[in-house]
């Protein structure tokens, strides 16, 4: 078992250690009169890379705007608003019955590491439960989170000592195996091959371009704009230009991010030549 022990240092940055390892947690602060941890502070070694997840064809190439949107940091840790807790280089978040999160830490529990990391964690019936003296009880469900929001971040008045710990075992899971770091692109790529064929439906995107597709699923994930201005700017005469325009007044350091890494994705012959296709369910060469 992972035992954590933690200290608070300069007044607002926690560190953890664990079996002599120590390294940085996250840091004290505030948003919108809640108390939580943030971390997104890292090395570009600690970031995705698309390149070493060739595996995964185009789509490795497909989030990686969207990645370096969110930095992009394997450890991206908050726990300080609505969701109560967000990890990941995508920022899976805690507090959506069967999301993103929820489906990514079912799988981690399946890794051979998780029981050293999460003793009282188990899958069953295919629902994270926690173990107790009355058994293996659900924490999870198709219609809440609240078990589960409990277990890694019991309010968002305080930062309280289970948020410290459970946010530490994830930092130092996600910097010490390779295998947490492929579950995560593995499931961020399954969930933006889920999410494109209902956003190829809705909008019309049957034989629309990566990059159009890349920008409609980067605004849906960060949900910076509801689907009827989406539609507005797809029937643009220059429809990718309108989309990065969506929201660029509030969001113009990460839409400036997204539009330099879709261009330099095109460049180097990544992106920009495969139109997506609803028949394939997958994109298709143009």
């Amino acid at each position: 078992m992972k035992v954590v022990s933690f200290s608070l240092e300069g007044g607002n940055k926690y560190y953890g250690n664990i079996e002599g390892h120590r390294f940085y947690i996250g840091s004290r602060v505030s948003y919108e009169g809640n108390k939580g941890l943030m971390n997104v502070a890292g090395s570009a070694d600690q970031k995705y890379d698309c390149s070493g997840y060739k595996q995964y064809g185009m789509w490795a190439d497909f989030i990686y705007p969207t990645a370096m949107a969110e930095g992009a940091l394997f450890h991206t840790l908050n726990t300080y608003d609505s969701a109560h807790f967000t990890f990941s280089f995508l920022q899976y978040a805690a507090h959506v019955p069967n999301g993103d999160f929820v489906r990514f830490l079912r799988a981690l529990l399946e890794l051979d590491q998780a029981p050293l990391y999460f003793p009282d964690l188990v899958l069953k019936n295919k629902r994270i439960c926690r173990l107790t003296d009355n058994g293996a009880i659900p924490i999870e469900s198709d219609t809440s989170t609240a078990g589960l929001l409990d277990y890694l971040n019991p309010s968002a008045s305080e930062v309280e000592d289970t948020e410290i710990i459970q946010g530490a075992r994830f930092v130092h899971w996600a910097q010490n195996d390779p295998e947490h770091r492929r579950v995560q692109v593995q499931m961020g790529i399954q969930h933006f091959k889920e999410k494109m064929v209902s956003y190829a439906t809705q909008y019309g995107l049957d034989g629309a371009s990566d990059l159009v597709c890349a920008v409609v699923a980067d605004i849906r994930h960060q949900g910076r704009a509801r689907s009827p201005v989406i539609a507005l700017a797809l029937k643009s005469p220059a429809p990718l230009e309108a989309l990065l325009e969506i929201g660029v007044t509030r969001y113009a350091e990460r839409i400036k991010t997204l539009r330099h890494e879709l261009e330099a994705l095109k460049a180097a012959g990544a992106l920009g030549k495969y139109k997506y296709s609803v028949s394939k369910k997958d994109f298709v060469p143009l």
